[in-house]
């Protein structure tokens, strides 16, 4: 066999070594990546007895000022959990909100304290929906989820 022919057939056998291996550890560094950003993406789920929703967090005053503004929808088992550092009176609009609501407060002891539905609002001025008691927890999801499933004022959650 030619010298150079002898050369160039190691060569293309190193680099195809040297290629297999570099794919292999780009995979798996896209693979961990992707792992990462799914575990550490926020989701969550609260759950009411046997009946889970997944939930996105709203936990800096940025989302919890945008809420669910602007959605024309959410799946079925589905909503956003305000998560708060303490336990305190809140008082939610439904400004700029195209999808009816049930809104859920939820206090330290993840007791639901509070509920009301809350009806979309394209105005300017719109009612406020306030707790009567303290609540570290908000979570919203779609009108009439919550009397879908017999959710009332006194159940307890599991927030996952």
């Amino acid at each position: 066999m030619d010298k150079e022919v002898y050369k160039f057939v190691l060569f293309c056998y190193f680099m195809k070594k040297s290629w297999m291996k570099k794919s292999l550890i780009i995979a798996l560094i896209v693979f961990f990546i992707l792992a990462l950003i799914y575990f550490s993406s926020g989701q969550k789920k609260v759950c009411f007895d046997d009946k889970c929703v997944n939930v996105e967090i709203a936990d800096s005053i940025q989302e919890q000022e945008r809420g669910l503004m602007f959605r024309e929808s959410l799946g079925e088992n589905s909503g956003m959990l305000f998560v708060f550092d303490d336990d305190n009176i809140r008082s939610f609009w439904m400004k700029n909100t195209l999808i009816s609501l049930d809104i859920i407060w939820i206090d330290e002891n993840l007791k639901i304290v509070h509920i009301e539905n809350a009806v979309p609002c394209k105005q300017e001025y719109c009612a406020s929906y306030v707790s009567n008691v303290s609540a570290k927890y908000v979570l919203e999801v779609n009108g009439g989820f919550v009397e879908k499933n017999k959710i009332e004022v006194g159940d307890f959650v599991k927030i996952d």
